[in-house]
């Protein structure tokens, strides 16, 4: 069992995110605009969609369409604190009623009096309130639209409790931190952050360290390349095609892994339930592959040289590459492949083990 690191204490997290419909957008007010300077920024909003695109100059621009029919009860406020400059929607209750999650979900959180937010470092705060997003009717009909404009090279962090992310063609550091929101990000630059408690993450065509952490849900990659890039998920399966990093780690609680045209020297996998399938296009200096309960399917050039160790506690093992056999048993296999230069490690629990040449 895995605990979420949800911004949502003592909170039941049920999500079922609907899209945020012409219909909604109808209700909204003309757009806020607010200038934020400086290299360190950060925007909270609690309820509604967040776009971050590629800005010019040297300011950070947001644009807030507030929108529900509690709207005018909203309020946009900036100003530096803790030594960011920051925007922040200001919802004026303790209950909000937002459409976009359904009627079957809502989420908990806590709430600063500045209508700051996060689940890292505040729970002794004694000066934040608990507040209540439900799609149930009842509360403060209220929500807003963020549209985010960052310029090249500035460090941002976007905190939304419910609702949608996406981001494109952002150059810069980015941190994205949800309670319950599906996220997704095209064509970035720079570091980037994700982490939501329960919702889908899908990046693509991305150049930087990348870190997702996600209590539910599931995560694609597409084209990403970085120093370091790391996946956490508690429930839910992790695919790739094209990745290229000089570290990979990806840890999954329950859930497949199914990872194509992977390039990276070091690798650790680990699924506690579920199927590993990856395809590898390059060396590795160091790859370990663990899972609890599942198939283990490795696909590997026909360049490629490693030690190899291969532990199944149930299952059988099967390969059809050439190599030189140190020791074979029904449940263990150890020996070399090629000039046997890297490092390989396969171990499940339950589960057979196939080492495969890639087509």
């Amino acid at each position: 069992m895995r605990t979420l690191p949800l911004r949502t204490t003592a909170a039941t997290l049920l999500v079922a995110l609907a899209p945020l419909g012409a219909a909604a957008v109808a209700q909204g007010t003309p757009p806020v605009r607010r200038t934020l300077e400086g290299n360190d920024v950060a925007i909270y909003n609690l309820a509604g969609r967040l776009r971050v695109q590629r800005g010019t100059g040297d300011r950070v621009v947001v644009a807030v369409e507030l929108a529900g029919s509690d709207a005018s009860q909203l309020r946009v406020e900036s100003g530096p604190i803790r030594g960011s400059s920051t925007l922040r929607v200001i919802y004026p209750a303790d209950r909000i009623h937002f459409e976009g999650m359904g009627r079957g979900s809502r989420t908990t959180l806590h709430v600063r009096d500045d209508g700051t937010f996060s689940d890292n470092g505040d729970r002794g705060d004694r000066n934040r309130d608990r507040v209540e997003i439900s799609g149930r009717g009842g509360g403060l009909d209220a929500y807003a639209n963020l549209t985010v404009s960052v310029p090249p090279g500035k460090r941002v962090r976007l905190y939304l409790a419910v609702g949608e992310v996406n981001v494109t063609d952002v150059n810069g550091d980015l941190l994205v931190d949800a309670s319950a929101a599906n996220v997704t990000a095209t064509r970035t630059r720079g570091s980037l952050n994700v982490d939501t408690g329960s919702g889908d993450v899908r990046i693509s065509d991305a150049d930087g360290d990348l870190n997702v952490d996600t209590g539910s849900g599931t995560v694609d990659l597409t084209r990403v390349k970085g120093g370091v890039l790391k996946v956490d998920t508690g429930s839910g399966s992790v695919t790739s095609d094209g990745v290229e990093a000089t570290r990979l780690d990806v840890d999954v609680g329950s859930g497949s892994i199914r990872l194509r045209g992977v390039r990276a020297y070091d690798q650790r996998l680990d699924s506690g339930s579920g199927d590993v399938d990856v395809a590898l296009v390059g060396d590795v200096r160091s790859m370990v592959i663990d899972t609890g309960s599942g198939e283990v399917t490795l696909r590997v050039p026909p360049s490629l040289g490693a030690e190899l160790e291969i532990d199944t506690g149930s299952g059988g093992i099967d390969t059809d590459m050439p190599l030189t056999v140190h020791r074979k048993g029904r449940d263990h296999l150890s020996g070399r492949i090629g000039d046997g230069e890297g490092r390989i490690r396969i171990d499940t629990g339950s589960g057979g083990v196939r080492l495969l040449r890639a087509s």
